[in-house]
């Protein structure tokens, strides 16, 4: 097995084991600083994944950006080609179930966002190092949308998913940003 690989196996133990307390305290934490940060504030719009298991809870985010009107773009797959796009949602009853338990956009209700709309990316992660680096789910879906992605980028991670360095690759593309819990 690979480092990433197994990298990402120890960090997906670590988040299951993390009890429902922190979760819920630390994801707030996460929540309030980002809202505070000087990119949120300019950003109009703003992409996002709808978390899932023990990711940082983005679902409050998102209302957050709706109540302040900010235009709320949201990741669907494209497996064939591996490609993500964004569309925009205006509620949770524009998402649907899809492959890997994602939470993702129903394309026929939701409009399509080109990439140099999106003033602030939120960009998920299950590892990240001081350098911006991070390790994710294993698609390589960001990696290839971030190739040509000219605005903003931020993680948001839980401090026990900061490390000091990880494994780089080629294709590899630095967070601008890293906002953690501490």
């Amino acid at each position: 097995m690979d480092k990433k690989k197994q990298l990402r196996e120890k960090m997906k133990d670590n988040l299951k084991q993390m009890n429902d307390d922190d979760y819920q305290t630390f994801s707030y934490e996460l929540k309030k600083k980002l809202l505070r940060s000087k990119e949120w504030k300019e950003a109009k719009t703003i992409g996002i994944t709808i978390s899932t298991n023990r990711e940082v809870d983005t679902r409050s985010i998102i209302e957050a950006g709706w109540e302040e009107k900010k235009r709320i773009v949201v990741p669907k797959c494209f497996p064939e080609k591996k490609e993500l796009k964004f569309y925009q949602i205006n509620s949770f009853q524009e998402v649907e179930d899809s492959f890997y338990s994602l939470k993702e956009p129903i394309i026929t209700m939701t409009p399509f966002v080109e990439k140099s709309e999106i003033d602030l990316l939120i960009v998920p992660g299950l590892i990240f190092d001081e350098h911006g680096y991070r390790i994710g789910f294993g698609g390589g879906y960001y990696d290839r949308y971030l190739m040509d992605y000219a605005n903003m980028t931020i993680s948001l991670a839980f401090d026990f998913q900061l490390v000091d360095d990880l494994p780089k690759e080629n294709f590899d593309i630095p967070i601008q940003k890293i906002i953690s819990n501490t």
